[in-house]
């Protein structure tokens, strides 16, 4: 079982469970461990700036996460569905591409250097202005509002991340019900097969 970060969920593993998914499931949920790292929408150099990015918003910086996280995206943006959007705003591959062009070149003329090369203190300080919507250089942002675009870009890592089964491991989502289903329906009466919450007190160990 893969090392987990820091976690409640320590012996808890999603995958542990797939023999109760029906062929379908189980097939969908395996795939996400298997990442490609071919894009059909996303250039290189946006790849990166993604990867930069969504690695700072979630604190992690694991290959194999981030991987998936930048798959996902991709080809939800070459799909190019949205659940809903506000009319005055572009379609979603459109407003993610103007946003990490219009961040490309605000850090090639402030530091002539791509975002994913910059360290850690500007990166961080940069997601900070981006999230207040208080990005130098405004002009660069005119068709493209950066709190808007930071809104856009944490919803979809968020999306992307919390669908990795290492992450549902970590946070003891018990994944797919189906066609198991749960028995037990009260409070604090977990299904044998769920995940069992280990909390650290004054050093030790209470399950």
């Amino acid at each position: 079982m893969p090392i987990k970060r820091l976690t409640r969920y320590p012996a808890y593993d999603i995958m542990s469970q797939q023999a109760e998914w029906d062929e379908h499931t189980r097939r969908l949920v395996s795939g996400r461990l298997h990442t490609s790292g071919q894009y059909t929408w996303l250039t290189p150099v946006e790849a990166e700036l993604l990867r930069a990015l969504c690695s700072l918003l979630m604190d992690d910086d694991r290959p194999e996460v981030m991987q998936f996280v930048l798959d996902h995206i991709d080809r939800t943006m070459s799909e190019g569905k949205e659940s809903h959007r506000q009319p005055d705003l572009p379609p979603a591959p459109e407003l993610l591409r103007s946003g990490l062009h219009a961040l490309d070149t605000f850090c090639q003329t402030m530091y002539t250097k791509h975002f994913f090369h910059l360290d850690a203190v500007h990166k961080q300080s940069i997601l900070e202005e981006l999230s207040l919507g208080e990005m130098p250089y405004y002009d660069l942002w005119s068709k493209t509002p950066p709190q808007i675009w930071f809104s856009k870009l944490l919803s979809l890592t968020i999306d992307a991340y919390y669908s990795h089964p290492e992450i549902w491991s970590e946070i003891g989502h018990g994944g797919p019900a189906y066609p198991r289903g749960y028995v037990r329906m009260h409070p604090g009466e977990p299904d044998p097969w769920e995940a069992r919450e280990i909390r650290r007190n004054n050093h030790h160990d209470q399950a």
